[in-house]
């Protein structure tokens, strides 16, 4: 059975960090690209970044310069470091994992809420 487990979400005030952590298990993780993404209440599903299994990163525009993502692949774990939060970033943050030919998982979600 796959899972993709986040964890990390939560109440920050503007200007703080978090680092959002997903979990893999149930695949060979070195054969996934893991992404993160998010959506904002009323707003679409995007992509906030995304990995390879080499180490290549793709950032959304938004977020250039202020989220780092990164993986373990023995630990099977994504990251997504983020600083400088906004009010803006408040939204659910999901972490995915695609290969080629299209198998794709989703995790559950986490909350985060920039907020003062």
């Amino acid at each position: 059975q796959v899972q993709l487990v986040e964890s990390g979400g939560g109440l920050v005030q503007p200007g703080g960090s978090l680092r959002l952590s997903c979990a893999a298990s149930g695949i060979i993780f070195s054969r996934y690209v893991m992404g993160w993404y998010r959506q904002a209440p009323g707003k679409q599903r995007e992509l906030v970044a995304d990995i390879t299994s080499g180490g290549s990163t793709n950032y959304a525009d938004s977020v250039k310069g202020r989220f780092t993502i990164s993986r373990d692949n023995a630990k099977k774990t994504v990251y997504l470091q983020i600083v400088s939060l906004k009010p803006e970033d408040t939204a659910v943050y999901w972490c995915n994992a695609v290969r080629a030919g299209g198998t794709n998982y989703w995790g559950q979600g986490t909350q985060v809420t920039v907020s003062s």
